[in-house]
């Protein structure tokens, strides 16, 4: 399935969007937050998914369909 192209002004309104989400999610489970020593186990995992999601949303990246092109190639 083809998604189609967005706009520059959704495609800036789901970045702030991301961005208000991982500031709050940040606070409450971020950097310095948890049961890890150094406190930075659920910042990074935060961190890798919002790149994820970030290049997602800025390049019109379908993981999915990398995931199965992946997939197919090495089984």
């Amino acid at each position: 399935m083809q998604r189609r192209q967005q706009g520059c002004l959704e495609g800036l309104l789901e970045l702030t969007m991301l961005n208000v989400l991982f500031d709050w999610l940040q606070k409450k489970f971020g950097f310095g937050r948890g049961a890890s020593c150094t406190g930075c186990g659920c910042g990074f995992v935060l961190l890798v998914i919002f790149l994820l999601l970030a290049c997602s949303i800025i390049f019109s990246t379908d993981w999915f369909q990398l995931w199965s092109s992946f997939v197919h190639v090495f089984a």
